[in-house]
């Protein structure tokens, strides 16, 4: 099979779950045989523009007219057997969909988020869920509000581009790839066509490193931004501490905007470690020396991708109760689910998965089963191969149905 692969590759200065997946995703297909290509913008670049072209960005975020073109003329020489969408903002636009119907190729989409409803994508707002602008072709509410990095004029070109892109992208992508059920029923409400949208977890690589002992420390790996819960996490930490600890020091692993809050947080305490950026290496190094992986979000989070890597390393997880996390983790078997946005329920779970070792090793191998069972990377490779077919097989209905009518019309015109 011949895939082209569509993504806007998100700053490297941050971590991203999405890079992550596409870059899994590409070397899952080639090593089993599929020639795949990528058709790729980084928003690293974006520094390198002159001041004009930084202006002009806005205005490309709905429509990029010079990616329709560049794209459709690749897809015409290449003649690939599907396109592969996942993020395509901002330097990339839903132009990409116009490229792949100019050439006749099938176009396939992850959903990594909720952007199609929701300009940010979060369904959150000042910290709380957020659903005014579901179901609503203009998204008036998120320009209101400035949902988009706290600013009406940055949330501005999203909103544009989900109102006049709505109809583009739900006729446009044969099948529309969710990576939890939680996620699918959101969209579904919002009046998404249901018979698109189809469940695909994400997958994750058999780690190497794998727990082998009790672990030594609690970890928190991913962006420091308030919809992750960090200062959720903070405050239970610090209620913990006051009663005592749980013998094991917290290690907060990540960037992003709560970094320095962090950082003064952490400073001079035996209890805390901040160590700034993993590399995938330490990553997983320190998810299998783990007692505990803890995810908070305090956002509905559309899968979790830390949440599997814990398992896959037979860790068990503490996460909010809300969103993929209910599907991903089964409360007292495979991990444990705190009250979502609730620092008291956090710190207890906490406490509760640190104190009793004998089940904690029992949770974690329970967690490496539900891993094998539904996020490796065979049944990550099997369920996409079944989408792709499912989107080509689509495309080769439409053309034989325009066949049978070119046919009927030769005979009526004798």
């Amino acid at each position: 099979m011949h895939v082209l692969v569509v993504h806007n590759r998100y700053a490297s200065a941050q971590p991203s779950g999405e890079n992550k997946v596409v870059d899994q995703e590409v070397e899952l297909l080639r090593a089993a045989g599929h020639q795949v290509e990528l058709f790729e913008r980084r928003s690293d670049d974006i520094a390198d523009r002159s001041l004009l072209g930084k202006a002009a960005l806005p205005f490309l975020v709905p429509w990029n007219p010079a990616v329709r073109t560049e794209l459709a003329a690749r897809l015409r020489a290449e003649r690939p057997d599907v396109v592969h969408v996942h993020n395509v903002f901002p330097l990339l636009s839903p132009a990409v969909l116009a490229a792949c119907a100019d050439a006749g190729v099938p176009a396939v989409a992850t959903l990594h988020n909720y952007t199609q409803v929701c300009p940010p994508g979060t369904l959150q707002r000042d910290g709380r869920p957020c659903t005014e602008c579901v179901g609503s072709a203009a998204p008036l509410p998120a320009v209101r509000h400035g949902c988009y990095r706290d600013s009406r004029l940055a949330t501005v070109p999203l909103a544009v581009s989900m109102s006049v892109n709505r109809r583009r992208w739900w006729s446009g992508v044969k099948r529309f790839l969710c990576i939890s059920a939680a996620q699918r029923d959101v969209l579904v409400r919002a009046g998404m066509p249901a018979e698109r949208l189809v469940v695909k977890h994400n997958f994750v690589p058999d780690p190497e490193d794998r727990r082998s002992g009790a672990g030594e420390h609690v970890l928190y790996l991913g962006r420091l931004a308030e919809a992750k819960g960090v200062r959720l996490l903070m405050t239970a930490w610090d209620e913990l501490a006051a009663a005592g600890g749980v013998g094991v020091p917290l290690v907060i692993a990540g960037t992003g905007p709560l970094e320095q809050e962090v950082t003064a947080w952490a400073a001079g305490r035996d209890d805390v470690r901040y160590v700034g950026l993993y590399d995938t290496a330490e990553c997983r190094k320190a998810i299998a020396r783990s007692v505990a992986v803890v995810a908070p979000s305090t956002w509905l989070e559309a899968f979790g991708l830390v949440v599997v890597e814990a398992m896959a390393a037979g860790v068990p997880v503490v996460a909010a109760g809300h969103g993929a996390f209910v599907e991903l983790v089964e409360d007292g078997v495979t991990g444990l689910l705190h009250r979502p946005g609730e620092h008291e329920s956090l710190a207890s779970c906490i406490r509760r998965i640190a104190a009793g070792p004998d089940r904690n090793q029992e949770m974690g191998r329970a967690a490496r089963r539900r891993y094998e069972l539904g996020f490796s990377p065979a049944v990550g490779l099997e369920r996409l191969v079944e989408e792709y077919r499912t989107a080509i097989a689509g495309r080769s209905e439409l053309a034989r149905g325009g066949d049978a009518v070119a046919n009927r019309g030769d005979g009526d015109s004798r």
